[in-house]
Formats: C-alpha cells, sequence, structure tokens
C-alpha cells in the first residue's frame, strides 16, 4: 500500500465511521482514530510520509472555518468569561503543571523541555471538541463554550510552544520578549483577518457565480493562516477572525443557491478533512512504538502520569472557573447562563486532545543551535501520543455513555419557544412587506387575502404551535391539499428531469445545454 492507497483508504474511513457512528453511539472522530491504529499495527501498511509543518496548515485552516460557520460572534461575546478561563488561563497552568511533574519524573528533563511538552498536550482540540461535541445534543450554550475553548486555546499554546522551544535551542529565555510575541501574534493575526475578509466580501460581489463564491471561501481560511504565519502573526486566531467576519458581513439573506450549496460543500469539507486528521493521529503510532521499544513499562508509566494531570488540572480548574462565572452572572446582567455541576462535570471530561498536540509533537526539532540533539525528544514524543490516546479514546468513547448518565440535554422546549418567535417575526415581516406592496400597486381583493394566507402560512411552516386552533385546522386542510399537489407536481418535474437527461445521450445533444435545462429542473424542484 502506497501513500495515495493510504488517503483514499482514510478518505473512505471518513465517510463510513459517520453512519457506523451513529449506529454504535460512537463519535466519528473516536472511529476513525481506531481505524487509524488498526491500520498502524498492520506491517503493510507504510508510514506517514507528511512534513510535520505542514499538518497544522493543510488540516487546521479548513476544519477551523467549518467550525465558525456553525457559530457567531454574539455567541463568543456572550460566554467570553468562561471562554477566556479556559482557552487562555487553564492552558498557562496545564503548562505548567504538566512541565513541572514531567521535569521531576523523566530523569535529566530540562525544565524548558518539559514546558515544551506541558504546551502541546495543553489545548483540547478545536476540532474534537466540536466534532463530539455537536453530535450528544449537549445545550448550545455547553457547546458554545466548548466550540471558543477549542478554537482559541491553539493561539496560546502555539505562543507558549514556540518560546519553550526557542528557550531549549538558543538556550536564552525572556518573559518580557514572551508576553511580547503574544500579543504581537494575535494584534497582527487579527489584523490580517480582518482584511482578509474584508476583501473576500467585496470579492464575492463580483464574482457573483456561487460556484466561484464557494471556491473562494474554501481559499480563504488557507490565505489567512499562511499569511499571518509570515508576518509572525497566529495562523489560527486569523482563520477566526477572517470566518466570523464573513459569517457576519457576508450573508445575503436573498442568496437562496450560495446558502444551500455552501453548506453542503462545508458539511463535505468538514467530514472529510475531520476524518483524514483523526485517522493521522492512529497512523502515528507507529512512530510511538517504535520510541518505546525496550522500554515499555517506563515510559508508559511517564505517559499515564503526565495524562492524569491533564485530566485533574481541568478538573481542578473549572470548579472554581465556575462558580467564579456564577457569582459574575448575579452581580450583573450577562446573557450567558451559568453551567451546573452537571455540565462542568460533561465539560471536564470534554477536554480530549488531538490534531494540533500531535502536529506540534512532530515538529520538535531534531538539534539545538549548538548541534547537539534536542533533550529528550523521543520521551516527549511518546508522551505527547499516549495523553493523546489517553483523553481521545478513552474520553471519546465514555463522553457519550456520561452524557446520558447526567441527562444532560438541550432545552427543547427553550428551542421551541425561540423557534416560534422567529416564525412569528417572519409571518409579521411578511405581512409588513404585503402592505406596503397593497400601497404602491392596486391589487383584486381575491389576491390580496390569498397573499395575507400565505404570510401566514410563512411562520406556520417554521413553526406549526404559532397558529389559533381554527386557523391551525384551516392550515392543515391546505397542507394536505398544497402536499398533494407537490406529490403531483413533484411527479411532473421527475419525468420532466428524466426526459432531459435522456437527451444527453442522444446524437447532436449539446451536453451544456442539457445541464443548463436540467439545473432550472433542480431549481424548480427545490422551491
Amino acid at each position: 500500500m502506497d501513500q495515495l492507497a493510504l488517503l483514499f483508504v482514510l478518505l473512505l474511513g471518513a465517510v463510513v465511521s459517520v453512519p457506523v457512528g451513529d449506529r454504535l453511539g460512537v463519535p466519528a472522530p473516536v472511529l476513525m482514530t481506531l481505524l487509524g491504529i488498526v491500520l498502524a499495527l498492520l506491517d503493510f501498511v507504510p508510514n506517514v510520509d507528511i512534513p510535520p509543518e505542514l499538518i497544522l496548515p493543510l488540516l487546521l485552516p479548513p476544519l477551523l472555518y467549518a467550525a465558525v460557520r456553525r457559530t457567531s460572534w454574539r455567541q463568543f461575546a456572550a460566554n467570553k468569561r468562561p471562554i477566556f478561563l479556559l482557552a487562555v488561563a487553564l492552558v498557562f497552568v496545564t503548562m505548567f503543571c504538566v512541565g513541572f511533574v514531567a521535569h521531576a519524573i523523566v530523569p535529566g528533563l530540562p525544565i524548558a523541555a518539559a514546558l515544551a511538552l506541558g504546551a502541546l498536550v495543553a489545548p483540547p482540540d478545536p476540532v474534537a471538541a466540536t466534532a463530539v461535541a455537536g453530535q450528544l445534543g449537549l445545550p448550545r450554550r455547553l457547546v458554545s463554550i466548548l466550540e471558543g475553548e477549542g478554537l482559541f486555546n491553539d493561539v496560546t499554546a502555539i505562543v507558549l510552544y514556540h518560546v519553550a522551544i526557542t528557550a531549549v535551542v538558543g538556550g536564552t529565555f525572556s518573559a518580557w520578549s514572551a508576553g511580547a510575541d503574544l500579543v504581537l501574534s494575535a494584534v497582527v493575526a487579527v489584523a490580517v483577518g480582518l482584511v482578509l475578509g474584508w476583501g473576500a466580501n467585496k470579492l464575492m460581489d463580483l464574482l457573483g457565480d456561487p460556484t466561484l463564491q464557494i471556491g473562494l471561501t474554501l481559499l480563504v481560511p488557507y490565505a489567512a493562516y499562511v499569511l499571518a504565519e509570515e508576518l509572525h502573526g497566529s495562523g489560527v486566531l486569523a482563520v477566526l477572525t477572517a470566518a466570523l467576519f464573513l459569517a457576519e458581513y457576508a450573508t445575503d439573506a436573498d442568496d437562496v443557491m450560495t446558502r444551500l450549496a455552501g453548506h453542503t460543500f462545508w458539511d463535505v469539507v468538514d467530514t472529510l478533512v475531520t476524518g483524514v486528521a483523526f485517522g493521522l493521529i492512529g497512523l502515528e503510532l507507529h512512530n510511538a512504538i517504535r520510541t518505546a521499544s525496550g522500554r515499555w513499562g517506563e515510559m508508559l508509566g511517564w505517559a499515564a502520569a503526565v495524562a492524569g494531570v491533564v485530566v485533574l488540572v481541568r478538573l481542578l480548574w473549572l470548579l472554581p472557573a465556575t462558580w467564579l462565572t456564577k457569582r459574575l452572572h448575579a452581580r450583573r446582567d450577562y446573557e450567558d447562563i451559568p453551567m451546573s455541576w452537571r455540565e462542568t462535570v460533561v465539560m471536564w471530561w470534554s477536554g480530549m486532545r488531538g490534531v494540533a498536540s500531535v502536529a506540534l509533537a512532530l515538529a520538535i526539532p531534531l538539534k539545538t543551535e549548538d548541534g547537539s540533539p534536542f533533550p529528550d525528544r523521543d520521551e516527549i514524543v511518546f508522551i505527547a501520543f499516549g495523553v493523546i490516546m489517553a483523553t481521545l479514546v478513552l474520553q471519546g468513547l465514555t463522553l457519550p455513555w456520561l452524557v446520558r448518565r447526567l441527562g444532560v440535554r438541550a432545552d427543547t422546549e427553550r428551542e421551541k419557544e425561540f423557534e416560534k418567535t422567529l416564525a412569528v417575526r417572519a409571518a409579521k415581516a411578511a405581512k409588513r412587506r404585503l402592505r406596503e406592496i397593497e400601497q404602491v400597486e392596486e391589487l383584486p381583493e381575491e389576491l390580496s387575502e390569498r397573499m395575507l394566507r400565505r404570510a401566514f402560512e410563512i411562520g406556520v411552516r417554521i413553526s406549526p404551535d404559532m397558529g389559533e386552533e381554527e386557523r391551525m385546522e384551516a392550515h392543515a386542510q391546505r397542507v394536505k391539499r398544497l402536499k398533494r399537489v407537490r406529490r403531483i407536481e413533484g411527479e411532473m418535474l421527475s419525468a420532466a428531469r428524466h426526459e432531459v437527461l435522456a437527451a444527453r445521450s442522444e446524437a447532436g445533444a449539446d451536453p451544456e445545454v442539457v445541464d443548463r435545462v436540467l439545473r432550472q429542473l433542480d431549481v424548480r424542484s427545490l422551491r
């Protein structure tokens, strides 16, 4: 099996793992990691030959962009305190705790190298958090906090990692320099993200065609990441900024085709890239197994100790952080809702490590500036993989059970109420526009009444509970008739599509004309 065949196996696994995971109740990323482990243990499967410095630039930008599309800046702002406590403060605390424990238990491990280990295992993976949490029906506020933590903590961790690596390689360290690097990295990243987001928004207006616009959205996250890194900024934060800008300002309510096609496209990208990313995590087990040859007991003990520190520090940090969030909420009128102890436990157990930690572990230099080997590099890589496997596989497999056991579920009643509110607003907006049209155009009474019913039906189709009983019963009758009309029209359109598609194989038929006519029929079917 060569590298290309291995890639196709991972892509196929990414597609198949979604329905299999749904049936087994196991998150798809965890299944892909297990598939990677199985492949890594097979003799005929080659080692993954991807330069470590390319793993983050290739995998993170599309995954981050896809995750941001599911949220909004308003949700980040509403949960800014818990996100800051997790994405910034907890990363610092975890790095130092892991660093000091690793320095104490691994003989001869310098403190700077131990802190580098702490930095690379400190951030929970944004892809794992969003992929796993999103499938479990968790409360939206909890998912928002997990997404915010996962999306922002890489910014802090990667800067701290580079500071620690520089201290080991060059033998120097400056706290002021590290702080300045963190601030400069954030400022540059935000500037790059805003400029690219604004430019992409303007370019989309010029392109017009949905295919070209969606293609541009695939290029934007890569451009933001690479440009920010070239300017010594945070590529992760640049992608987040550009994605949030486009989500807020590049949405045209009447651009139906671009929105539908864009959602489908990014769902496909998210599924495939997520599967490949977690499959690679399992495949990298080759390197860890080779490193531990002859020292299994000792190195497994180190990995278990560091994994225990990572998990325990997260719990001990979350308890006072949750209390602090509740106190601040009680004193001020914020929209974010304090978490219960059950949600705190779920958030604790959701701290899985993944793609970023793997890439940072593999990117550790082989030598220092004086030509000597990087101290205990093999041990650091093995411990990092032990932490990743322990958190991703163990926590990923048991998190669905824990969620069910604690009964942490989304507030469906609140969601339905909000849906009903939106339905009423949509219907009122339609009626308001109808009155504006009636003031300009003279509509027959029959047409005006029909349009008024249509405005009411717009809301009822969104939320059937919004109407009065009599009106709902009348609407139900109309819906029954409409469904019959749509069924008949659907069969008529199906016959038309089959006829047009059959013309593709006829002599002298222009396939471009056939496809254009077929697209018109498809759009009519959607309407």
